[in-house]
């Protein structure tokens, strides 16, 4: 099955892609500049690329993330401590980002006779992003159906939508994914921050998973507190 793999150069994204080429047939990477508060991350997604000696294009949406307004990853807001699950982190919500990205991204498929469009999605996501739950998923992918016709039949292939971020960091462990060529961090120090959701998440994944976790932390003790260990 020829995939295109939405990379954003984080844990999920970069587990997708190996997974990916070596299940089915990788056909590329694409990432999204779409305003986001530090462009760390992408350099993560071309090294992923280069890894798996596939192409990487880099879509800038910067202009249209700059009118998706509130979110703390694009706006000048303060990125909030803590686990996901708490009401705080939806100020990290950019409203219908994913929509764009897989719409634009299943046009990339659609040119270069791809079979799915490979997303990263996963169960953790579904409190705060109503963006990454299995009722999107299908949705956009009849929606695509529709806005294809006659174009080829092109799968969302969303693997990770019921599993937790620990399986996704369990998976990536036994593909052997050298960890510390991902960036997790949304607020894009020199290290991964460890008190940011993304940060916490990433760091209890790794001990559910029962993994050594690679990553650099400069506060590696918080994810305890906020996840009660």
């Amino acid at each position: 099955m020829k995939t295109l793999v939405i990379c954003s150069g984080g844990l999920d994204s970069v587990t997708l892609a190996h997974k990916v080429a070596r299940e089915n047939e990788l056909i590329g990477l694409v990432s999204f500049d779409y305003g986001q508060r530090h462009k760390k991350e992408l350099a993560y997604a071309r090294a992923c690329a280069d890894a798996l000696n596939t192409t990487h294009d880099l879509v800038d949406i910067s202009h249209v993330g700059r009118l998706l307004s509130g979110s703390a990853l694009t706006d000048d807001l303060d990125v909030p401590d803590g686990h996901y699950a708490e009401e705080s982190m939806k100020v990290t919500v950019v409203p219908n980002r994913n929509a764009i990205m897989m719409a634009i991204a299943f046009g990339i498929a659609s040119s270069r006779g791809a079979r799915a469009v490979a997303a990263a999605v996963h169960g953790g996501d579904h409190f705060i992003y109503p963006d990454c739950r299995p009722g999107f998923v299908d949705a956009f992918e009849a929606m695509q159906r529709q806005a294809l016709d006659g174009m080829g039949e092109i799968r969302f292939y969303a693997p990770f939508v019921h599993k937790t971020k620990a399986d996704i960091a369990a998976e990536g462990l036994k593909l052997g994914i050298d960890f510390r060529e991902t960036w997790s961090c949304y607020k894009g120090g020199e290290h991964h921050c460890g008190r940011c959701g993304t940060c916490v998440e990433r760091r209890e994944a790794f001990h559910l998973a029962g993994g050594s976790d690679p990553t650099l932390y400069e506060d590696p003790e918080f994810w305890k507190a906020a996840c009660n260990v």
